[in-house]
């Protein structure tokens, strides 16, 4: 299940960085919700926000590295991990494909989802998001199991 849920995520990327790239023009935004949701494509050339411009090789290496380490994780079959941990593993795994296979081929990361009170982003930005968030609430609710066995 965590294969299909990382494939159906990358592919959701990289269709829809696609149909932008198609769309749109860069640096044209264009409302869909007018001052709330616009698609305008950028080309970001650093890390979240834009921060550390230009600095490929170390996004392409740190990436790669967080890639292996997820991969060996979720493989690692030695002890049952919460389903939720997986899952969250799941999301930040795709999301660092997704942004790392533009930056091998494109050298840059295709972002296009502009909510005007954040940074413009993408699909893969997301699912690091949404993955991280899970982790966070994965290993509060097992410290809370283990303190509670402690009582």
């Amino acid at each position: 299940m965590i294969y299909i849920i990382v494939l159906l995520i990358l592919f959701l990327d990289r269709l829809t960085k696609f149909l932008a790239t198609k769309n749109l023009l860069l640096n044209q935004s264009v409302p869909i919700i007018k001052g709330v949701l616009h698609l305008t494509l950028i080309h970001n050339r650093g890390a979240a926000f834009g921060i550390l411009k230009n600095q490929a090789p170390l996004f392409i290496f740190t990436s790669t590295l967080a890639i292996v380490l997820i991969y060996y994780s979720l493989k690692d079959t030695g002890h049952k991990k919460p389903h939720i941990y997986n899952l969250s593993l799941s999301f930040v795994l795709a999301g660092a494909l997704g942004n790392l296979i533009d930056r091998l081929f494109l050298g840059y990361v295709i972002d296009f989802l502009d909510f005007r009170i954040w940074p413009v982003f993408n699909v893969a930005d997301s699912a690091i998001t949404v993955g991280a968030i899970l982790l966070a609430w994965s290993m509060l609710k097992s410290t809370k199991k283990k303190v509670q066995r402690r009582e």
